[in-house]
C-alpha cells in the first residue's frame, strides 16, 4: 500500500479533526518520509457525519483470537509467499483447504507485471444472507516481491488479515445470515512487483473490481471492508481519508460498542490500498489499517515483520469490530450513498 499521513491535533470523539500533512511515499521494499511545507498542505475538514444508527441490541460478536493467531503462524510457516513462488501456491491451497465445503469462487487470471507475467488467483468465499445485497470483507495474502530473496514473511502485512478472514469463515459457516450476504475475499498480488504505481500494484483486486463491474455484482455490493496490518500488538487503526466517511463512522460506532474506540482513528492518513478500485467505482469502502508498525513503522516491509510483534488481543479487537460493523449495517434501514 502507499501512504500519505496527516498529524492529527485532536483525538476522534465523533467530532472534527484538523491536521498538518506529512507524506510517506512507500516504495516496494520500504518507505521514505518527507515533510512538505504546511502552506502546501492546508488543514482539511475531517468531520464524521452523525448517522441515525440502530440501537445496540443483542450479543456483541467475539472471535477465537487464539485460533486466529494459530492461522497466522501456519501461514508464515510456509515462508515468503511472493507472487509466482511455490510458497504462494501453498498458501492458496492452505486457504482453500480451510474453506472446503463452503461456496467458493476462484478468480484466476494472469498478472502482467514489469517483471513478467505471473499466475494470480483471488479466492472468494460466499456466505448467503436474508437481505438483498453483499458486504465484502477483504485481505491480500501475498508478500512483497522485491524482498523474495530475504526471510520476509509478512506476519502482520498479509498473514494477520488473511488469518482473520479464515476465522470469519468459521463464524459464518453453516449459518443463514440474518442480514446481507458476506463475501470474504483473499485478493492476490496486492504488492508492487517493482515499484508502487497505479499499474504496478493491486493486481488482484483491480481485476476483481473490473470483473464485478462487468457482471453486475458491483451494483449489489453495499460496502467493502478491508483489513490490512491489523495484528500489531500496539494496535492503532488509522483514519483513512480515501475511505467513505459515513462507513468509518459506523466502524467507530462498532468499536465504541465493544469498548475498543481508543484503538481507532487517533491519526489520519491517505492510504492507497486494496479498497481503491472499489472506492473509484462508488462502493462505500473502509480500510482498517495500522500503519505505525514499530517506531516510525520500522518493521514494515522488512524481515522483522514476524509473529512475535503481533497479539491475539489485536486480532480480537479488529475482528470483533469488523463483525459488529457488519451487524450495524445489517440493521440500518437504508445505507447512505458514497
Amino acid at each position: 500500500m502507499k501512504i500519505t499521513s496527516f498529524l492529527v491535533l485532536l483525538l476522534f470523539v465523533a467530532g472534527a479533526f484538523a491536521g498538518c500533512d506529512q507524506d510517506k511515499n512507500a516504495s516496494a521494499a520500504g518507505a521514505s518520509t518527507t515533510a512538505p511545507a504546511a502552506a502546501q498542505n492546508p488543514p482539511v475538514d475531517l468531520t464524521l457525519p452523525k448517522l441515525s444508527l440502530p440501537a445496540d441490541s443483542g450479543p456483541l460478536p467475539a472471535i477465537d483470537s487464539a485460533r486466529t493467531m494459530q492461522y497466522v503462524k501456519e501461514i508464515v510457516a510456509f515462508g515468503p509467499r511472493p507472487i509466482g513462488s511455490a510458497n504462494h501456491k501453498k498458501v492458496e491451497d492452505y486457504i482453500l483447504a480451510h474453506l472446503k465445503g463452503d461456496a467458493v469462487e476462484e478468480d484466476a487470471f494472469t498478472a502482467d507485471t514489469p517483471e513478467g507475467k505471473f499466475p494470480a488467483r483471488n479466492i472468494i468465499a460466499k456466505f448467503p444472507g436474508a437481505k438483498d445485497g453483499i458486504i465484502v470483507i477483504a485481505s491480500h495474502y501475498d508478500t512483497n516481491y522485491p524482498l523474495r530473496q530475504t526471510s520476509y514473511i509478512g506476519a502482520n502485512d498479509g498473514a494477520s488479515s488473511s488469518a482473520l478472514l479464515l476465522e470469519f469463515a468459521n463464524q459464518m459457516r453453516g449459518k443463514k445470515l440474518d442480514g446481507y450476504s458476506v463475501w470474504l475475499v483473499w485478493d492476490d498480488a496486492e504488492e508492487a512487483v517493482k515499484s508502487w504505481s497505479d499499474t504496478d500494484s493491486l493486481y488482484g483486486i483491480r481485476h476483481l473490481a473490473e470483473k464485478w463491474e462487468a457482471d453486475g455484482t458491483l451494483k449489489k455490493t453495499k460496502a467493502f471492508l478491508l483489513a490490512d496490518m491489523i495484528g500489531d500488538a500496539d494496535l492503532n487503526i488509522e483514519r483513512d481519508s480515501n475511505s467513505t466517511t459515513w462507513l468509518e463512522a459506523v466502524v467507530y460506532e462498532a468499536a465504541s460498542r465493544l469498548g475498543y474506540q481508543s484503538h481507532f482513528f487517533a491519526r489520519t492518513m491517505t492510504v492507497d490500498d486494496d479498497h481503491l478500485p472499489f472506492v473509484k467505482r462508488g462502493v462505500p469502502s473502509a480500510d482498517l489499517i495500522d500503519f505505525d508498525y514499530g517506531y516510525d513503522n520500522v518493521f514494515w516491509h522488512t524481515p522483522q515483520d514476524t509473529v512475535d510483534k503481533l497479539s491475539p488481543k489485536s486480532l480480537e479487537i479488529a475482528g470483533s469490530t469488523i463483525l459488529e460493523t457488519v451487524s450495524i449495517l445489517d440493521k440500518m434501514e437504508a445505507l447512505p450513498p458514497k
